[in-house]
């Protein structure tokens, strides 16, 4: 049985068993069918890979044809910071600027680990708010701001931290050379440089916002606006007043130069103020620093107070337009004035009869009252409105305030108001309407902008006869050399004005030890070009340990008239009798 299986297999395996010819091309059969379909798997490899590479040289060619600031990412919170014009003093010295810059930011969608990039940061980024700074790079948007204009040393340090999902933005920003110099005038901008106060909100309100919002002003040069402030007068000023508020520790000071016959504003300073480039700061806790912006409180023209004895001024100035007076005329001071349960008496008063200048020489209230009942209650209130002194301001100055009147005028306000108590008005009025006092009788609103004497003269009002304003620059000049403002004199420039000593208000009451003083002044006064205010609120002391203007308030205008008469042109006249001549001459 065996053997039979043995030989039907050998039988079998002779009967399958090619010839040598046939199995050779069976083989080489196969191997060409193998190579073929390699060659084809390799075509189709090899065509994938050429499609991929064509397809990747296409998106870097997009890209880099494509703007930067345009990817998907940017643009979804990207916004345009425009360009500003410089800002110049009248003579071209620069106030106000912009710089380039660079912001962060960073695309969340690629951040990898939040944690890390926000520990590197914080080494580069000072203050930054780790806990912010990381909900953004964890949120789902597309962009976050990080921090805006940063320095270019900050910008290289974080480049080299290679941090992706983190990029630079070109900005603006604002820079103010004279840093706090003339902060209430020039103001300041945002973070996207929009003006937000003094001329910088000006500047926005005149048509500077409608151009950004037409995107007429991202890569535009403007031309430069010119003020009328001169930078070397009003950093005298500021010098002035900020250190009488340190001297005499005080709440606050102030001053502003105002020429009288264009109306332009030289120099206006208020402290405590603050700088432009930093108006906001933050406390070590990371909260907002509310004293520091404080600062922002411009008193000359955003506040309003009761002007005190300067207001003796207006209310002699009254009578005498109205005829009611000469200088020659005498009032009864002799005794006290009672009236609807007050009593008005005077500051070291003489108790007798008084000619006008001895009424305005020693501030007398009785003698002012006196003039101020001669022209009634509706006269004596038509003319404070002709100055100026009830109405809002007119002027370029954004915030300007808005004065403070008894809604219905009595007997006791008409007197109360002769000697500067009852009406409120903010420093800047009661200095332009001074200066119609001394200018020939013109109300002449300021400007901030330079302006020339035929400009002025095209929309200047009368509100004053010729004569009324020669009484009163006698009086003014009278008192600079017999009254109080002989501690504002300056010699060989003839300052004359008047001091104003107010009882603070606060809360509604008046506060008998806490003092608003001022003083309004004129110079050189043979003929005035200049009137200087400064105010001094709560001071707790002054020359020789006075708190009342003539302490206080006027030695300021003589420190400021002695620096800043030379480099606006006065000349100086020196001579004992210059001053006698001119009293004769009036």
């Amino acid at each position: 049985m065996i053997a039979f299986i043995m030989r039907l297999k050998s039988r079998a395996h002779f009967t399958l068993a090619p010839e040598p010819g046939m199995r050779d091309a069976t083989f080489l059969g196969t191997n060409v069918r193998l190579r073929a379909r390699a060659r084809r798997r390799l075509a189709v490899v090899i065509g994938a890979f050429v499609l991929a590479y064509i397809a990747l040289g296409v998106r870097l060619v997009q890209y880099g044809l494509s703007e930067p600031l345009q990817s998907a990412a940017i643009g979804a919170g990207a916004h345009t910071v425009a360009s500003r014009p410089n800002i110049l003093d009248r003579n071209g010295l620069l106030l106000a600027t912009d710089l380039n810059t660079v912001s962060l930011y960073a695309e969340p969608r690629r951040i990898i680990d939040a944690d890390e990039v926000v520990e590197k940061l914080a080494l580069v980024v000072p203050n930054l708010d780790w806990r912010e700074t990381h909900r953004r790079l964890r949120s789902d948007s597309a962009f976050q701001w990080l921090r805006r204009q940063l320095t270019p040393k900050q910008q290289a340090d974080i480049l080299a931290l290679g941090l992706p999902g983190i990029g630079f933005r070109p900005e603006k920003r604002r820079f103010y050379p004279g840093g706090a110099t003339a902060a209430h005038i020039v103001g300041h901008v945002n973070v996207d440089n929009q003006g937000l106060a003094g001329m910088e909100r000006y500047l926005d309100q005149q048509g500077l916002a409608d151009l950004r919002a037409a995107g007429l002003t991202d890569d535009t040069r403007l031309e430069p606006i010119r003020l009328s402030i001169d930078l070397r007068v009003q950093n005298i000023v500021r010098e002035v007043v900020a250190k009488a508020m340190t001297d005499y520790e005080a709440e606050a000071a102030g001053a502003v130069i105002l020429d009288v016959e264009t109306g332009e504003v030289l120099a206006m300073a208020s402290v405590p103020d603050y700088d432009p480039n930093e108006p906001s700061r933050r406390l070590a806790d990371g909260t907002v620093d509310k004293e520091y912006e404080k600062g922002w409180f411009n008193r000359i023209s955003n506040a309003t107070f009761e002007m005190g004895s300067t207001f003796k001024s207006f209310t002699l100035a009254m009578g005498l337009d109205e005829g009611k007076i000469t200088l020659n005329s005498v009032v009864d001071a002799s005794r006290p004035i009672r009236m609807g349960g007050f009593t008005i008496r005077d500051f070291k008063g003489k108790n007798r009869a008084l000619s006008i200048p001895e009424v305005f020489q020693y501030s007398s209230n009785i003698g002012t009252a006196a003039v101020a009942d001669m022209v009634g209650i509706e006269g004596h209130q038509q003319f404070l409105t002709r100055l100026g002194l009830l109405s809002k301001l007119e002027t370029e100055m954004p915030g300007v305030a808005t004065p403070t009147q008894p809604r219905t005028w009595k007997k006791i306000n008409s007197v109360t108001i002769s000697f500067g108590h009852g009406v409120a008005t903010t420093p800047l009025q009661t200095a332009v309407a001074a200066a119609a006092l001394m200018n020939g009788g013109y109300l002449v609103q300021p400007t901030f902008l330079p302006r020339s004497r035929d400009d002025a003269q095209a929309f200047a009002t009368r509100v004053l006869k010729e004569k009324t304003s020669a009484d009163m620059r006698y009086l003014y000049d009278w008192n600079g050399q017999k009254g109080s403002g002989r501690n504002a004199q300056v010699e060989g420039f003839h300052v004359g004005g008047k001091t104003g000593t107010a009882d603070k208000v606060i809360n509604g009451r008046y506060a008998k030890n806490i003092n608003f003083n001022a003083f309004v002044a004129a110079f050189p006064m043979d003929k005035p070009r200049y009137i200087v205010l400064s105010i001094i609120d709560a001071p707790h002391t002054g020359e020789n340990g006075g708190r009342t203007a003539a302490s206080t308030a006027a030695p300021m205008i003589r420190a400021i008239i002695r620096r800043v008469a030379p480099l606006l042109g006065v000349q100086p006249h020196f001579g004992e009798a210059e001053g006698e001549r001119r009293l004769v001459d009036y």
